[in-house]
Parts: structure tokens; C-alpha cells; sequence
């Protein structure tokens, strides 16, 4: 029976590795959705973990299926350790992103980790999950995913944009909701940190003292990539092939590097948002509090930048792809054929009882 509210723990690990993200959150559907966050948390990953996380695009089909299932596992442990800490006794539905190993859909493939059926049997619980495969296979990009959240739940921006381990946006166009992937992001600023024995440049801080290398953001801007239409989508395979050897050919200081992606991020998001005059744009993920990427994307485009309060920013996927599974669970549509490319509107994911 389709009921009108759900108490669902919505599970996401991006690829800016910063951990598991984990909500615990009430939907309630009256005229329109409405939702409340109880408990959030993320759940940092080893270095362990962050080293065989790093190097998926790396293994075999075999390594794969292996880590898979170790990862599952770990995903079962740290799900249940969530439950526990905040005394969660009543879910309907465990709602996992899973972690993308491989995603190239435009040779038919993807793969996120930690989707497998054993997920459900471990902790007892019905667990939806496996948002891709069914858009992949119906001709879509398989992301994002995460438009369908915005359009019922954040009505009141004109974007929704994600500032994680790549930048993406979804706003509507036509009457009809468009999202794509926008550029790295995280991704790239996290990894030319590392060697600093930094894990991100808080605030932009290092970024703000270098200057901007013209011939390496000219170089960044003429990737193909930003040439083709939307739906589109980006994953760390792309980076590794294009942006990484592309950077290193300049053998830059840090700052620099920081520097000159960071404009590159600012100046492809105010491509996409040319004629956002006074439109408000919502602000979300990690780089929510790089003050100095929101200087730059707020001087390069006519937006009302809108950050939310912590809560939103950092688990705002999460919690969508908990909403995803609710409406999975309703068999109503969770992945729109004009964001994604799909033949077809869908209902998407899978569902595995404990």
C-alpha cells in the first residue's frame, strides 16, 4: 500500500572521498513533499579505504567483484553503527547511492559498489539502492540523479547547484528539469592538496594567494567536454585521462593550480547560468564553504547565491537519494528522461528485502 510518510536513512560516498554520508530523515507527502532531517552524520573513511576507494578505475572486473563485497560489508557496519548511535528503531527503507567504481555511459556501463542484495540481508532492513543501471540501460547518462530532489523538494531556487567532487546543476528550462555535470570541482582542488598533508584548502584560503595561469585555464576552458550538450555527465576516469596530465604538463606551484581551477569552476558555472538575472542559485556540498569559489562564481554571474545551514549543505545528496527511494518504493518516477537522456521517464533503483 502507498502511504504518505516514510522514515528513511538516506546513504552517499562521493568521489571527493571525504566519507559516508548518512541521514535519517521524514518525508511527508501532503499537496506538496515536505521533509525533516533527524540525525546526519558522516562517517570518515581509513586511509585504508581511501587508498582502495582512489584506485577502483584501476582494477580488474574481478578486483572489483572482490571489494565489492568487502565493501558491502563495511557499508553494513557503518549503516548499522548509524542506527545505533542515534537510537534509529523505526525505518522503512535504507536508500544507498552506493560508491561509483565506474561510470561510462556512453559505452553502456556503470558500477557502484556496495549495492549488492547482502546489503539488505545484513542489516535486516528492505534497502533500495542501484540508481543507475536502469537509466544506463535505457540509454541515459545515469546522472545525476539528483534533479528529481530538487524539483519536488527545494521549489524555491531557480538552481540547485552541487558543489562536490564535481560541480552540477539542475534548474528548469522550458518546463521541464535539465541537470548535468558542470566541471570537476573537489576532486581536482582535494588531490593537488594532498601532498601538503591537507585534505581540502579550507575556505579557498590557498587558492586566494595564487594567480591565475592563463594558458592553463585557456587550456582547461577548451576541453571538448564543455563543447558537447547536456545530458552529460563526468566521473574520475575523465579526470584522470584529461585534467590531471593537462595540469601537470605546467609543473605549477600549488597555489597556482588552486588558483587557475578554481576560475576555471567559476567561469563554467556562469556559462551554464547566462541569463540567471537575480535568479537565486542554492549553494550545496563541500565547496559551500569555500568562501573563495563563492566570490568568484558570485562575480562572474548575476545569481543570488543562497548557502544553507549546514544540515543542507553537507548531506543534501543524501538525503535525496533517500527521496529517491521513497518514491521508488511508491513506483512513481525517480529519474527524467530530459535530465539523464533515458528513452523514457522511469522508476529506477532496485529493491532488496532483508
Amino acid at each position: 500500500m502507498v502511504k504518505d510518510k516514510y522514515k528513511i536513512v538516506g546513504v552517499m560516498s562521493g568521489t571527493s572521498l571525504d566519507g559516508i554520508d548518512l541521514v535519517y530523515a521524514h518525508f511527508t507527502k501532503e499537496n506538496t513533499w515536505e521533509f525533516e532531517i533527524i540525525a546526519a552524520e558522516t562517517l570518515p573513511y581509513s586511509k585504508t579505504w581511501v587508498a582502495k576507494l582512489h584506485h577502483l578505475v584501476a582494477y580488474s572486473k574481478e578486483e572489483l567483484k572482490t571489494l565489492d563485497e568487502a565493501y558491502t560489508v563495511y557499508l553494513a557496519e557503518c549503516i548499522q553503527g548509524f542506527l545505533d548511535a542515534h537510537n534509529i528503531t523505526e525505518v522503512d527503507a535504507i536508500c544507498s547511492h552506493g560508491h561509483t567504481a565506474l561510470h561510462d555511459p556512453d559505452n553502456g556501463l556503470t558500477y557502484q559498489i556496495g549495492n549488492l542484495p547482502k546489503l539488505a540481508n545484513l542489516l535486516k532492513q528492505t534497502v533500495v539502492c542501484d540508481f543507475r543501471v536502469d537509466d544506463v540501460a535505457l540509454g541515459g547518462q545515469g546522472a545525476p540523479l539528483v534533479p528529481v530532489g530538487d524539483a519536488l523538494l527545494f521549489t524555491d531556487y531557480a538552481y540547485c547547484l552541487n558543489l562536490g567532487g564535481f560541480a552540477n546543476v539542475s534548474t528548469e528550462l522550458y518546463g521541464k528539469r535539465i541537470a548535468f555535470d558542470v566541471c570537476p570541482a573537489n576532486i581536482v582542488l582535494n588531490h593537488y592538496v594532498k601532498p601538503l598533508g591537507m585534505d581540502y584548502d579550507a575556505g579557498g584560503v590557498l587558492a586566494s594567494k595564487g594567480e591565475v595561469h592563463q594558458e592553463l585555464l585557456d587550456a582547461l576552458n577548451g576541453l571538448s567536454f564543455y563543447g558537447t550538450a547536456y545530458p552529460k555527465s563526468l566521473g574520475l576516469e575523465w579526470v584522470k585521462a584529461h585534467v590531471f596530465p593537462l595540469i601537470d604538463f605546467y609543473h605549477l606551484k600549488t597555489e597556482v593550480i588552486l588558483r587557475t581551477f578554481t576560475e576555471h569552476i567559476a567561469m563554467q558555472i556562469a556559462n551554464v547560468v547566462p541569463d540567471a538575472t537575480e535568479a537565486t542559485m542554492l549553494i550545496t556540498g563541500g565547496g559551500a564553504y569555500n568562501t573563495f569559489l563563492l566570490e568568484r562564481i558570485k562575480a562572474l554571474t548575476r545569481c543570488t547565491i543562497a548557502v544553507p545551514n549546514s544540515e543542507i549543505i553537507e548531506f543534501k545528496e543524501a538525503l535525496i537519494f533517500g527521496f529517491l527511494g521513497v518514491l521508488k518504493l511508491r513506483g512513481e518516477v525517480n529519474c527524467l528522461m530530459s535530465v539523464t537522456g533515458a528513452e523514457k521517464n522511469h522508476s529506477s533503483g532496485y529493491i532488496y528485502y532483508g
